[in-house]
């Protein structure tokens, strides 16, 4: 029988997921290219975390070696965010959103290896099952779009690379404080590779003006309500849900931002019906997930406030 806690958790968590499937709409109004909209993002952030003093003192009780630890998964957290902005740019929220999904195919393919977990058949039947939603996402795109495609998937396979490797050290460090570290260190990562992404992305430049007021306002939406937000309001409500059900709704997390982007965006004229079938079986496979896994009640959640997709299985 559901208590008043367990029911109002539940509520939190889906007012989280929704939170998160705005990241895609945002990042599709706000007009600044990939590169600077995720610098800005992350350097919001990391500027409201310096403020929290928790933060410095966790932060100067850890060891030196897990500090370059978590600042080399922050970099793929920076490249993470950049493709899936990247691949809203050259496509819609609605494709970035679907490819984002993938994330827990991935996961479930390269965790065994990075996290030095047991490798399960069927998380391989489960990486098969996408393949021809896949199929029917890419033939139900406008030819253009599929660039988007091929950066989302890049994206969807980054978040399995730094979740993966994070879960390996999520044991040592309070989770606002690595937050904190991953995102700083993306933020000089993405920094100091700005001259060679700008020659590899034409267009593509970080430029240090100040964002117009339009899209300050909608960073500040992305980085506060998207991000930091969310993030505190699950850890809250993990404290009173099972793994199976907090994984069940944030796999749901495409399907919010995808009814946003017909609703706000008008994108369902861009794609066709094929696209939408595509969307169903991949969705359809990654809500088996909680299925077939035995999962645990969160003991750190890991990650919540750097990447679309939360990869919450602990």
């Amino acid at each position: 029988m559901s208590t008043p806690e367990t029911r109002r958790a539940f509520l939190q968590i889906h007012v989280c997921v929704v939170l998160w499937g705005f990241t895609a709409i945002l990042g599709k109004l706000i007009t600044l290219p990939a590169l600077p909209l995720v610098w800005w993002r992350m350097l919001i952030v990391v500027a409201v975390l310096a403020l929290v003093p928790s933060v410095w003192r966790a932060l100067r009780a850890m060891p030196a070696r897990l500090v370059l630890a978590y600042s080399g998964i922050g970099v793929l957290v920076a490249l993470h965010w950049l493709t899936f902005y990247a691949s809203i740019k050259l496509s819609n929220a609605s494709v970035g959103a679907t490819c984002i999904a993938l994330g827990t195919v991935f996961t479930a393919l390269v965790e065994p290896w990075l996290a030095r977990t047991r490798f399960q058949p069927r998380d391989l039947i489960l990486g098969i099952a996408v393949l021809p939603g896949v199929a029917l996402v890419v033939g139900g795109v406008p030819e253009g779009m599929r660039a988007g495609i091929a950066m989302g998937t890049l994206s969807a396979l980054l978040v399995a690379l730094f979740g993966s490797l994070n879960k390996r050290l999520v044991e040592h460090g309070d989770a606002l404080t690595v937050t904190a570290i991953e995102l700083g260190a993306g933020t000089l990562a993405l920094t100091l590779l700005a001259p060679a992404l700008a020659l590899l992305w034409p267009g593509e430049g970080l430029s240090f003006e100040l964002p117009s007021l339009r899209d300050g306002l909608y960073l500040l939406a992305l980085a506060l309500g998207c991000t930091l937000l969310p993030y505190a309001l699950s850890l809250v409500a993990l404290r009173h849900m099972s793994a199976f059900a907090a994984q069940l709704a944030v796999n749901l997390e495409p399907v919010y931002a995808i009814v946003l982007a017909i609703l706000l965006l008008g994108e369902q004229r861009e794609l066709s019906v094929q696209f939408y079938a595509g969307v169903a079986i991949i969705l359809g496979a990654v809500a088996a997930y909680p299925l077939l896994h035995r999962l645990r009640r969160f003991d750190h959640p890991e990650m919540l406030a750097a990447s679309e997709s939360k990869g919450m299985v602990d």
